[in-house]
């Protein structure tokens, strides 16, 4: 029988730690979704209830916008569900941001 190295795990043992692995980086991914997400919603409702948006940069927004397209790409193709959700709700907020800065300036 061939000896493994050091600290090396084999067996039945392996496979439900690669599980926990798995589950504990699924978990660590859909709470950076929310946390990351969540942080455009107090933006978002105070340009809908003051439709006060002058101080907001469109480039910034315009960017920033590009960039979580692109990052939804990544997770469409990587078909990866944290990153698809979080980019997809947070891609929705920042055009609705976007679109009010264009409508009221």
């Amino acid at each position: 029988m061939r000896k493994l190295p050091k600290g090396t795990v084999s067996g039945p043992n392996q496979n439900s730690r690669l599980q926990l692995n798995s589950m504990k980086t699924l978990i660590i991914g859909i709470a950076a979704g929310i946390l990351t997400t969540i942080a455009f919603l107090p933006q978002l409702i105070r340009a809908v209830k003051t439709k006060h948006t002058k101080d907001l940069s469109l480039i910034t927004f315009s960017l920033f916008g590009l960039g979580v397209f692109l990052w939804l790409i990544y997770g469409l193709l990587l078909r990866e569900l944290p990153i698809i959700l979080a980019n997809a709700v947070t891609l929705i907020f920042v055009v609705m941001i976007a679109a009010m800065k264009i409508k009221h300036g």
